[in-house]
């Protein structure tokens, strides 16, 4: 097959090419440009797409003998993820930008454009696994836990997935950092990047700050309704938050309180409990199916709501447009705008079912 092997310049899509050329493929390395203004050199761990990397992917090609590209998605990647992102927080929500870039960026505009000259799959260095069962593509968990990226890959739908390639996904860590200094890889103890990559600092209040101003508004005991601060802007908050509430007096029971619910019109933060933070329903929309085949009746699975953690038995239906979840055990800190992840039901609870986007949450009184 001719394979696109998206090198972001760290040492997992250099051993997912260095494999893919292994197995036989014509394989072309590309790196994506996501920035306007990439700085030279990353902050340690932080960050990613900076010409820096961009020069470790190339060395990485070059080492692997296969042609090296770079493409400039930099205006496709400010449109669908970053302003995405900050519209988002604004609205009071909490998206995951690296779920948003990978449906937008790398399986959207770089598959479409790979396909379009010819290509038949990306390549990426994703920690997930990929077959066909029955003719139907089936994402799993990766074999390493700690490194399982299958819950940002979710939202693929079932075209994406037979034009991809995850080659990483039976492996550990360890292991591909083995294997790319066996390969003569220089990035084979380069560090992870994490965080956001458009906010290496990490400082995300911050970048939002920078982007929606101040928008001040009121802290208020969601239980009583009393007034206990003010506050520049609900985008600097998330669902769940404990730290940086900006409160003076402690709550009456001395526990301490969480950010519950966020008003972007009124401009209010309604803070409470832990146990107020407990939700039991979940709503959802714009699901996907990696299969193809949406749900046909209510069904047991498993439900995660973040990259880490977050998870919960449930039984799960469509509903006209929406995705309705009952949680068999309450969850905290679930918030509109993150992906609500199905995973097939234990024992083997690996096998993404679909996800859809969280659009409201509920508990039961």
């Amino acid at each position: 097959m001719r394979v696109l092997a998206a090198m972001s310049g760290g040492v997992d899509s250099a051993v997912a090419a260095a494999r893919a050329v292994a197995e036989g493929h014509d394989v072309t390395g590309v790196h994506l440009a996501l920035s306007a203004k990439p700085g030279t050199l990353r902050t340690g761990s932080r960050g990613c797409c900076t010409i820096e990397d961009s020069h470790d992917a190339r060395r990485a090609a070059d080492v692997l003998g296969i042609p090296f590209y770079i493409w400039d998605l930099a205006e496709r990647f400010t449109e669908d993820v970053v302003d995405d992102f900050v519209a988002e927080y604004s609205a009071g929500r909490t998206p995951n930008p690296c779920m948003r870039c990978n449906e937008k960026i790398k399986f959207a505009a770089l598959l479409d454009k790979a396909i379009a000259l010819g290509f038949d799959a990306v390549c990426t260095g994703h920690y997930a696994r990929l077959s066909i069962v029955d003719g139907v593509p089936e994402l799993r968990r990766s074999a390493d836990a700690d490194k399982d990226q299958s819950y940002v890959l979710a939202t693929l739908t079932e075209e994406q997935l037979r034009h991809s390639m995850f080659p990483l996904g039976g492996s550990t860590k360890p292991a591909v950092r083995e294997e790319a200094a066996a390969r003569g890889l220089s990035v084979a103890e380069k560090p992870d990047s994490h965080d956001i990559c458009f906010i290496p600092d990490g400082d995300t209040r911050g970048f939002l700050r920078s982007k929606i101003g101040e928008r001040p508004g009121k802290l208020v005991d969601d239980a009583t309704g009393a007034v206990l601060g003010e506050h520049a802007g609900v985008h600097g908050f998330t669902i769940g938050q404990r730290h940086g509430l900006g409160i003076d007096t402690p709550a009456p029971d001395g526990r301490p309180r969480y950010v519950l619910a966020l008003e972007p019109v009124s401009g209010t933060v309604r803070v409470g409990s832990a146990e107020r933070l407990e939700v039991t329903s979940i709503t959802g929309s714009r699901a996907t199916w990696p299969s193809g085949r949406p749900l046909a009746e209510p069904t047991e699975c498993v439900v995660q709501v973040r990259a880490h953690g977050g998870l919960a038995p449930a039984v799960a239906e469509v509903a006209g447009d929406s995705l309705e979840i009952r949680l068999r055990e309450p969850l905290r800190g679930v918030a509109p705008g993150q992906t609500a992840v199905l995973y097939s039901p234990s024992p083997s609870g690996d096998v993404v079912l679909g996800a859809a986007t969280i659009t409201a949450t509920a508990r039961t009184p």
